[in-house]
């Protein structure tokens, strides 16, 4: 069990980002700190300044971890990252929700130009940041507008060259009016070619050439202008800060790092993804004494991603591994795209790979009794199912529900366990279209096929990072015996080979143990096994609960409606205004129906058989 007075005595005197977790091991809050140690244990001193929604969230913390930083820069830039990611409850109100902008160069265009962005868009632009400070943005925007004469007009060029007369920037000097042709295109991209040497964060040339523009107005005596030119020179100073918590490349890779005691190991994964750090994880192993860290990652990089479904194009490491060239070959193969290796010496992504080392070797310090646990309740647990249903290895597991709303619409949930844990970005959600009334296995055997069918196509098509393409090593069905031979017809009119075993409850709703083969296996309530198919049992029907709640309402009513032949936006209007419910538009009958405005016999009769038949 978490001690949290016991981890408020291991928190480090680091800056860094740390993580609140509820009871369900949900992160309710992100917050940056200069000193991990002074703030986290802030919020459990008896205090009565904290606020009433901050005294409220403390009550539901279980848990809290964090991750070490170099600056409170970083951790802020981090801390950002994380929420737009997690989303956590209590932070709406704790923390400046604003964006941090880009460096936004519209390569795409044949005189690009250069803005501040607040979202980094997949089209034919470089990006570059997220940077802390909006001002130091726009001065240096600025700055390059007067250096580089680029426009910043949104005219379509070159349609539209000739066509006005230039704006006020080619009165000032600050552009060279392309939308005049006064220069060429091969030109202005010699200029765009020096502005993105600029932005890759060449300044030396830039803040020598400003310094020395400072001192000549200076020496001028033209005092007014060396203060822009300082200004200037500051703000290319604080855009000129380099994040290694931010990659201004935009790319995906994985920063793995090791730290290793005796018998123990932990490797630490940071996931950088669009070039940012969305998160981390950290994995316990077993070693044998004395194993290297090059030796430990070799073995950790094909456990680990032999199973996991996404593969970035690059992995920076602590150290060289043996299997370098045989790793890459194989870790592209996985991919369809080249993956590269490699082991920064120098700069900020040695410095990245080292606050990984960090990170994984206080882990190893503070939590080897928890990792251990943790173990035992999630690869151990299923482990543990393995054991029960006779299964070699399960590392992948579906649970399904079926629910319905008001008892006409059904609608149901799958939700994915991996090594024990749910993997939320691949819970899907299915409303029912093939089943009238509260007919449970007829709709579970709509989700199944529909689900296995996608898997298969997308398959086919060998689409590689598809919504149902990882299919599981063992199927969980809310239910017993009925459930359970309804998912095993389907897989066999599919030629599928997957097992699939029922949650059974008890009459007070209660998991009392597994239906399999034909026979209800008990199973110990004090064991992780237990706990862990309670967990997925319950999370299945949180998921399915949460869709009927987005389907309530209006929106419920204009959807339904929607599906009706013969009805379209104007007549969907003229029901909802008639009726309150869908209940009320069910119980009309046709002649009711075709006094409506707008309505007709033929469109009535079109309702009334879709609610009846």
């Amino acid at each position: 069990m978490f001690d949290i007075q016991e981890e408020l005595k291991k928190l480090p005197a680091r800056p860094g980002v740390y993580i609140m977790h509820d009871e369900n091991d949900h992160i309710i809050y992100v917050g940056k700190a200069v000193s991990l140690k002074n703030r986290v244990r802030q919020y459990f001193q008896n205090s009565r300044n904290k606020g009433i929604k901050i005294e409220q969230m403390v009550t539901h913390i279980r848990r809290f971890e964090y991750i070490v930083t170099d600056s409170e820069l970083e951790a802020l830039v981090l801390e950002c990252n994380l929420i737009k990611e997690h989303h956590p409850k209590y932070n709406t109100m704790l923390m400046d929700d604003k964006t941090y902008p880009f460096i936004k160069v519209t390569t795409g265009e044949a005189f690009p130009r250069v803005v501040m962005s607040r979202r980094m868009l997949k089209d034919k632009a470089r990006y570059f940041g997220p940077y802390t400070s909006a001002q130091a943005v726009r001065d240096t925007i600025d700055l390059i507008h007067k250096l580089y004469h680029l426009r910043n007009c949104s005219r379509n060029l070159p349609r539209d060259i000739g066509k006005e007369r230039p704006c006020l920037n080619y009165h000032i000097r600050q552009c060279d009016a392309p939308c005049q042709g006064y220069i060429s295109q091969e030109e202005y991209g010699k200029s765009v070619s020096e502005v993105l040497h600029f932005l890759n964060g060449n300044y030396d040339i830039i803040l020598k050439e400003l310094e020395e523009k400072m001192n000549a107005a200076s020496e001028a005596l033209e005092f007014e202008k060396a203060i822009e030119y300082r200004e200037l020179l500051n703000s290319v100073k604080k855009v000129a800060q380099k994040q290694k918590i931010t990659d201004s490349s935009g790319e995906d890779r994985d920063v793995l790092a090791v730290a290793s005691e005796e018998k123990d190991a932990v490797v630490q994964v940071f996931f950088i993804r669009g070039g940012r750090l969305i998160g981390r994880d950290h994995f316990y192993l077993r070693i044998s004494g004395g194993e290297s860290a090059s030796g430990i990652l070799n073995s950790f990089i094909l456990q680990y991603y032999a199973g996991t479904p996404y593969i970035p194009g690059e992995l920076m490491l602590q150290a060289e591994v043996e299997d370098r060239e045989l790793l890459e070959t194989w870790l592209s193969s996985k991919r369809g795209q080249k993956v590269s290796i490699k082991v920064p010496k120098k700069g900020t992504k040695e410095r990245l790979v080292e606050l990984a080392r960090e990170n994984a070797q206080m882990v190893l310090s503070k939590d080897k009794e928890r990792l251990k646990r943790e173990e035992g309740r999630t690869i151990g647990a299923v482990k543990e199912i393995a054991s029960l249903l006779g299964l070699r290895e399960i590392r992948r597991m579906e649970a399904y529900d079926i629910s319905n709303t008001n008892g006409f619409e059904s609608v149901g949930s799958m939700v994915v366990y991996e090594h024990g844990r749910p993997k939320r970005n691949d819970y899907r959600k299915f409303r029912i279209k093939g089943i009238s009334g509260a007919d449970d296995y007829g709709s579970m055997r709509e989700v199944l096929t529909r689900r296995f069918r996608h898997g298969l196509k997308e398959r086919e098509e060998s689409v590689q990072l598809g919504k149902f393409t990882s299919f599981p090593d063992l199927i969980l069905m809310d239910g017993g015996k009925g459930q359970v031979n309804v998912a095993l017809q389907v897989l066999d009119e599919l030629h599928l080979d997957i097992p699939v075993c029922g949650m059974v409850k008890d009459d007070y709703h209660r998991t009392r143990g597994l239906y399999y083969h034909n026979e209800e296996i008990s199973i110990d309530r004090s064991s992780e096994a237990f706990r862990l198919i309670t967990r997925i049992q319950d999370e299945a029907h949180r998921f399915a609960i949460e869709y009927h709640r987005q389907l309530r309402g209006k929106s419920q009513v204009h959807s339904i409606l929607d599906d009706i032949d013969g009805i379209g936006p104007v007549r969907r209007k003229a029901l909802m205004r008639q009726y309150q419910s869908l209940d009320d538009i069910k119980n009309a009958s046709v002649e009711e129906l075709a006094k409506i405005p707008s309505m007709n016999e033929k469109a009535a009769e079109s309702v009334y058989k879709f609610f009846h038949e």
